[in-house]
């Protein structure tokens, strides 16, 4: 019996900085908190224990269709309505910021999903605040990791209290609220429908960014840029349908010469991603997340296959998120659900190295592009790219110190 490889080392990748911008409270819940919360009020789950009950989330997520993946909120959304349970949910979701390595962290959540328990939204929000305030110090004290985590506040696009939410956002830039977001299902309901909320965000100079280009394609995203007047696309990964691939040949016959191979693959950005890029729209990508959803179109695909030839089986290596990155799309990594799709910033970096072979002055952009996109003054911006510069400097310098061999 040969004895197996051992598996690989990636502290290196647990140990670097990150920034994380795409991040649901109520898709990060701990499976044991869950299980603690709903025994007090008498919640009934679909598993007794943590351990079946993280097993069951993830089975259900990997639906392939959003739809069902939402559905799974009705259970952490059911531990989320009393006070003290927003509290501690939000401290241990800082936490968990802080051991996924992340410094800086805007997470973000629907306010009037949590007023079933008797709060108002500003009662929840307060509660949230306390949470990550709480989880930040323990973090510093405890565990010598620094954390800053803000709030980014959710309306829903299947609901009408936008503007009462974009107003909540507003009033709470005190207690770390630096975003605005309309989640929820694309297809069916328009960002017309909240354009009131958008113009008042707008007006109060509140930092916007939407869900667009996850569920629904390339009219969501330009309705979330030019309407919405998004500074990033929560996802937006759709924008694959405006990016056509083809051969040299096909591009451009008379180009073709001696020295140029005819079936050299040639990327053709439509308008609409064209403007993406040039402007560097954030897009907040979520790679695990997108392929359980199936909002990622198949990489070898793009431009080639009908959708319904797409809506196969699928591994991590065909998500266009490589593609976008090297192309000079503004992309940054993010886990989306922490619980639903068992992931995490680290997790997700090591996906891409072992599939993509991103490494370290790969991560060193996107945690940059992060940066940039976030919704931090611009002097918090420059202290934390200091912050990053002088890790990665110290980094790059050790591996050029490494013994040749081992490098």
């Amino acid at each position: 019996m040969t004895a197996s490889a051992p598996a690989p080392d990636y502290a290196w990748i647990e140990q670097l900085p990150k920034v994380s911008l795409h991040d649901h409270l109520d898709g990060g819940v701990h499976p044991q908190t869950i299980v603690d919360i709903a025994a007090e009020i008498g919640h009934a789950l679909p598993a007794q224990n943590a351990d079946d009950l993280k097993a069951w989330f993830e089975d259900n997520a990997n639906s392939r269709s959003l739809a069902s993946y939402l559905e799974t909120f009705k259970h952490t959304l059911a531990v989320m309505q009393r006070r003290e349970d927003l509290v501690r949910i939000a401290g241990e979701h800082a936490l968990e910021l802080a051991f996924d390595g992340v410094l800086y962290g805007e997470v973000r959540w629907a306010p009037e999903l949590h007023t079933a328990g008797g709060l108002s939204m500003q009662e929840a929000v307060e509660a949230v605040a306390e949470g990550f305030a709480q989880g930040a110090a323990m973090a510093s004290q405890r565990l010598r990791k620094p954390v800053m985590v803000r709030q980014i506040l959710c309306a829903m696009r299947q609901k009408n209290n936008s503007l009462a939410v974009a107003q909540l956002a507003v009033a709470n830039r005190a207690l770390g609220v630096v975003g605005f977001d309309i989640a929820g299902p694309e297809k069916e309901f328009s960002l017309q429908n909240h354009r009131e909320a958008l113009d008042y965000a707008t007006q109060h100079f509140l930092p916007v960014t939407l869900h667009a280009g996850e569920a629904a394609s390339l009219d969501s995203i330009q309705e979330a840029v030019i309407d919405g007047r998004a500074l990033r696309l929560g996802h937006g990964v759709q924008i694959t349908d405006d990016i056509t691939i083809t051969t040299l040949g096909e591009a451009n016959p008379e180009a073709v010469t001696e020295d140029l191979d005819a079936d050299q693959e040639v990327m053709k950005l439509g308008n609409l991603a064209a403007w993406i890029k040039d402007r560097q729209i954030t897009l907040e990508i979520c790679p695990c997340s997108n392929l359980q959803t199936d909002a990622a179109a198949l990489l070898t695909d793009i431009g080639r296959l009908p959708l319904e030839q797409q809506k196969r089986a699928r591994d991590y290596a065909s998500h266009p998120v490589a593609m976008l990155y090297r192309s000079g799309f503004a992309v940054t990594i993010s886990p989306d659900n922490r619980l639903m799709s068992s992931t995490s910033v680290t997790t997700e970096f090591i996906k891409l190295h072992e599939n993509f072979g991103f490494d370290w002055p790969d991560f060193f952009q996107l945690t940059l592009n992060a940066v940039d996109g976030s919704f931090m003054p611009v002097d918090q911006k420059h202290s934390l790219r200091g912050i990053l510069q002088d890790y990665y400097s110290t980094f790059a310098q050790a591996q050029e110190d490494l013994p040749e061999e081992s490098a």
